[in-house]
């Protein structure tokens, strides 16, 4: 199996980030979500968060409901990534996550399932590899971007995976930290990405993880229920940064 992981930056989160095993959300040979260490691209020195001219189209999409015995989180999946929306629908309508763990969860950072191996998974069952055996072509959009409550999918690295497809079940959802203007100004060096004024805004104001835009693709966000991501990322972890205590998840379809 392959594993999906997500890469990020070292100085601003005190991760370490390495592929297949610490901070970043990736599916791995295990479906892991983070992993680090990586060396920062090489982008134009004059890229800036600035405010982007494209304007952010209105969002529409499915509702999905994520239930956990911490809390239940509104789901909204953005139309304007129809093969991860499409997907992920599929899958839900086939129980696929009913049951699946939040098998790595990173505090400050984010929380990621849908290893279908996480299923009654025994204690200390090292998990991220798992998947539905297909991957999804990547749909990056720059209105879509890695504020808390995003909801992105995990996959392979860059040197194994050049065209950056998502893994065909594992995602994770972004807590994140809130960014400073030139925290945000630094990170795009590496990034190349640009922000309108209100992405700006919501990563100071509510924090996020930055420096995974332009590299995972976003195909939703948490609409309601966004302190239930803080009480999962504050939950004790052991080895590979798994939970002590199972947390389990069923979603659902909601009327839109």
């Amino acid at each position: 199996m392959k594993n999906f992981i997500v890469i990020g930056m070292i100085s601003l989160f005190g991760f370490s980030f390495m592929a297949c095993n610490t901070n970043t959300p990736v599916q791995e040979n295990k479906e892991t979500a983070v992993t680090g260490d990586q060396t920062q691209a090489e982008v134009p020195a004059k890229t800036q968060a600035v405010p982007a001219e494209a304007p952010v189209s209105e969002i529409q999409g499915q509702k999905v409901l994520i239930s956990t015995d911490y809390g239940n989180m509104t789901v909204l999946l953005y139309d304007g990534t129809p093969k991860h929306r499409d997907n992920f629908i599929k899958l839900i309508k086939e129980g696929f996550y009913n049951g699946t763990l939040f098998h790595r969860v990173i505090k400050d950072f984010m929380i990621q399932g849908g290893d279908p191996d996480s299923k009654n998974a025994k204690a200390g069952q090292q998990l991220g590899v798992g998947g539905p055996g297909y991957t999804v072509e990547a749909e990056f959009r720059p209105e879509y971007f890695h504020k808390k409550g995003a909801l992105a999918a995990a996959r392979q690295g860059d040197q194994m995976n050049p065209e950056r497809r998502s893994s065909g079940s594992q995602f994770y959802i972004v807590q994140g930290k809130k960014i400073t203007a030139p925290e945000l100004n630094n990170m795009v060096q590496s990034t190349g990405a640009t922000y309108t004024s209100d992405q700006i805004t919501a990563y100071q104001n509510i924090g996020g993880t930055p420096f995974l835009d332009n590299q995972y693709t976003v195909f939703g966000e948490v609409i309601d229920g966004l302190n239930v991501i803080d009480k999962i990322a504050a939950t004790k972890t052991g080895a590979a940064n798994r939970p002590e205590k199972d947390i389990k998840m069923t979603i659902t379809l909601l009327d839109k």
